[in-house]
């Protein structure tokens, strides 16, 4: 008879990387988990690692056999999830966002949680992309949303909305009316994002795919920081166009026209599989559902 004892067996020791550390983990012998993998390849007949390498390395079957139970312990964690309530009900969640989620719709975001999940406490942590993606590989947080330029093949991802990010300036600062190219551009002094930032990482790798290697550059991490050295006239930037625009139409800023313009940002709300569940699932549906760059604090309640 399968059991999830067995199939668990199999699936730490292909993520570990081995009989010892799958012991370590699920807190029991290493004669214990091979025992339970034995039991396996016994009920089918069949080998699931290959014993004439050092390495736990699969089999074909046991490739199919270790998808099987990644498949099936999800779907035993997502039903014990769902109707364990007091574990559901009463949790805490940690979500890293970067600093222009934290400026536009994280309000509206723990709004919809706090309405949906009245007991779960949300702790967010504002920092870097790069910061967040190791603080995920931790379980320092739970969950985070940021850049597509930060993904690791180790996280389950899930689309949340896009920023379209324009070049600006301090008005009088670019006097030609027609769209700069590239290289026109990157003779100026450039306001950029490093490389700990999401948005940074993805425009270094434009301009590099393009040939273009800005000299003249300010870096800063800080976004506030960014729009402040933009108002103060200190160079040219990529900031977001829809949650600038009133400072755009009141004459503070002006919108510089760049041949070819910046691809938009993606935003990805990035969690570690192993760490599935049905709050974090329905967290980034609500993710999903409340992502706004165009306002500022935005606190308004979802439009479905």
């Amino acid at each position: 008879m399968l059991t999830f004892k067995q199939l668990e067996a199999i699936y730490w020791v292909v993520q570990l990387g081995g009989f010892s550390q799958a012991a370590q983990k699920l807190h029991t012998t290493q004669s214990a988990v091979s025992k339970r993998v034995q039991e396996l390849e016994s009920l089918f007949e069949t080998p699931l690692f290959d014993r004439s390498l050092r390495a736990a390395r699969l089999t074909e079957k046991g490739e199919e056999m270790f998808l099987l139970a990644k498949k099936l312990l999800e779907q035993r964690d997502a039903a014990v999830d769902q109707f364990s309530r007091g574990a559901v009900v009463e949790r805490r969640i940690r979500i890293g966002v970067t600093e222009l989620t934290a400026l536009t719709w994280l309000p509206r975001l723990v709004n919809a949680i706090n309405t949906f999940y009245p007991k779960v406490t949300v702790e967010p942590d504002v920092d870097l992309s790069v910061s967040l993606r190791d603080k995920l590989l931790a379980d320092e947080i739970d969950l985070m949303i940021a850049p597509s330029a930060v993904n690791d093949t180790r996280f389950s991802s899930v689309p949340v909305g896009k920023v379209e990010n324009v070049w600006m300036a301090k008005p009088g600062m670019i006097e030609s009316r027609r769209p700069l190219r590239l290289h026109e551009l990157a003779a100026h002094r450039l306001l950029t994002q490093g490389d700990k930032s999401g948005t940074g990482l993805l425009y270094e790798r434009w301009f590099k795919g393009l040939g273009v290697k800005p000299s003249n550059t300010l870096t800063s991490n800080n976004l506030i920081a960014l729009i402040g050295f933009t108002l103060s006239g200190l160079g040219i930037s990529y900031l977001p166009l829809k949650c600038m625009e009133p400072m755009i139409q009141a004459g503070k800023l002006e919108v510089v026209k760049v041949n070819p313009a910046l691809p938009k940002t993606e935003y990805l709300a990035m969690y570690k599989g192993e760490q599935r569940s049905t709050v974090v699932s329905s967290i980034v549906m609500l993710a999903q559902e409340s992502c706004d760059f165009t306002r500022m604090f935005d606190t308004g309640p979802i439009v479905r």
